[in-house]
Parts: structure tokens; sequence; C-alpha cells
């Protein structure tokens, strides 16, 4: 073999080294904590502490993923995680993770990321809220169906219900059954006419003062198979859907009362923060014919089907 050739085959030392160096400099050293937290039996939800520092729109860390730890900690027959991101991290802001406790004490893994140079006292601060401690278990009515089943494929709105499943719906109708004290416990909607999925943006209610992360449409809101009840939701549109069109949401809950339409951008709860039992989502041209009007609230003892009596048109703001 020549020498030309051997010189090709086995490059200096120097450039072996130059090499390894390029390699080395593609590699990032992050700032990575763990901690195990144990949480008894219930439902929890953490989220970053106000005035944490903020991910950046580039690395996005600071970043928090929460997971079963290893070995016999982890325990995955009483531990549920479910986070408002798709991909698990929770990035600052208003993101969030569920946490479902069947059989406590069981602990669950927090890690924490961050970038090489942050400072110690950058690192998120994380909370940790009780949820669910005001909604009971009710007995649902046997034979309790579904009425006006819309195929999978027609629908732009799902709602995952308790102890059914997800169940499709559509735009302008009712998701999920008046009157069956079945609560939801998440849904996603996807409009296929007038205004795009992405003209969209939704968050559920949590908690008395606690909202989910705003999710853009299509994706889904909530969580499954944790008993988690949804307390009501919040709808409202974006970009140039918000300026040809409006929207305005009605619900019912499981203590019989009622609530809507309201206007898009404002709650849509019940006095009580009773579980959300079912909803219907309006969405028109701005000047079209109203979204039809329900009772603003009935009382818990008269059915959400029930027409109120008529009064005068509420004052609005001008």
């Amino acid at each position: 073999m020549s020498e030309a050739g051997t010189t090709d085959r086995k490059p200096s030392a120097a450039q072996a080294a130059g090499r390894e160096g390029s390699v080395q400099n593609r590699i990032a050293e992050l700032k990575v904590s763990g901690h195990l937290m144990t949480l008894d039996t219930g439902l929890f939800c953490v989220f970053q502490a106000p005035g944490s520092a903020a991910a950046n729109d580039r690395s996005g860390l600071p970043g928090v993923r929460i997971s079963l730890p290893p070995g016999p900690a982890g325990r995955p027959e009483a531990v549920s995680i479910s986070t408002f991101r798709d991909d698990g991290w929770m990035d600052g802001g208003d993101a969030a993770a569920l946490i479902r406790i069947a059989e406590g004490p069981a602990q669950v893994l927090v890690t924490v990321y961050q970038s090489p140079t942050a400072a110690p006292e950058t690192a998120p601060r994380l909370q940790v809220m009780r949820l669910g401690a005001e909604t009971q278990a009710v007995v649902v009515p046997a034979g309790q169906t579904a009425p006006n089943a819309v195929a999978p494929e027609d629908a732009d709105v799902v709602v995952h219900v308790q102890r059914t499943g997800d169940v499709p719906s559509r735009i302008g109708e009712w998701a999920g059954t008046r009157g069956s004290r079945q609560w939801i416990e998440g849904f996603s909607l996807a409009p296929r006419e007038g205004v795009k999925a992405t003209d969209v943006e939704y968050q559920a209610v949590l908690g008395r003062g606690w909202l989910s992360p705003w999710i853009e449409g299509g994706k889904f809101c909530g969580s499954r198979g944790m008993a988690l009840p949804l307390l009501g939701l919040k709808v409202r549109l974006k970009g140039n859907a918000a300026k040809t069109h409006e929207c305005s949401c009605s619900a019912t809950f499981v203590d019989g009362s009622s609530v809507g339409p309201v206007p898009a951008g404002e709650t849509c709860e019940s006095e009580s923060l009773a579980a959300l039992e079912a909803f219907q989502v309006v969405i028109r041209r701005q000047g079209g014919e109203p979204a039809p009007r329900g009772a603003r609230r009935q009382a818990a003892d008269k059915p959400a089907t029930t027409k109120p009596a008529a009064r005068p048109a509420a004052r609005r703001s001008r």
C-alpha cells in the first residue's frame, strides 16, 4: 500500500484531537437536579409558582419533568401522571401536571433542567395543589345514553366522560349528556366550518380560581382515566377569526345547575363549582343570528332542560 494511501486512512494525532474537540463542543452539560416527592392518596396539580424564571424561547430552559421513579418506589398501578403538553414538559408560565394517587403514599420523581450558566436561585419553584376535595361521586341513573350520537369521523368536539370514555359531538350541539350526572374529565374542540381549529383556544376549570393552560384547538384539555372532573371551561377565538366571528358557551353541572350562554373569554362555571356535566359551544359570524339563549342558572332541584321564566334582557356594557 502506498504511503499516500496509508496517510488517507490514518489521520494525524492533531486531526483526531480536532475532531474530538469538535464533537465535545456540540455537547452541553446541563444543570440537572432530581427530587422525590411523596404524595398521599388523592388528586394533585403541580405547577410553577408565580415569579419563577420564564423559559428561554430558544432553549426552553429551565424546564421540569415529572415521572415515576425507578425501582420499587415507582408504582405504575397506583400513580397516574398527565401533563398539558404532549411531550411531558413543564416549561414555566401556565404549564402544569396532574397527578392521581390511587393508593398512597406514593412517590413521583421531579427533575429540573437548567442551562449551564444558570444561577441556582433561578431554578423553578414548584407548588402542589390538592384537587377534587369539593367534588363527591354521584350515582349515575341506569340506562343513560347520549342522544343524537355522532360518528367519530364527523365530530369536531370530543369529551371524555366519567366511566364512559370519549364521546364525539359537534360545535353548536351539546357535548356530554344533560341530566346524566356524569362528569366530563377532558375535551377537545376542532371546528371544521367557519373558523379553523387553530383559531380556537380553551381552558378547563380545575379548582376555585385555578385554570389549566390555554390549549390550542384540536388538542386535548384535561385528563383521561384519572377520575378528575372538570369544573367548567373558557373558550375564545384568536387571530382573524376573532375579528370576523364570535363564540359563546353554555354548560350544565352534576348538581342540576346550568350557566350560559357566556361570551368568549369568560369562565363558564357554576356558583357552587360543581363538576361539569355537558356544554355547548356556539360559533357564529359577527352580526349573524344569536345563539339560543338558555337559563343563566337553574336551581339544583330543576331539570337542566326546564325553560326559565321570561325575564328582562341583561344589560350589557357598551
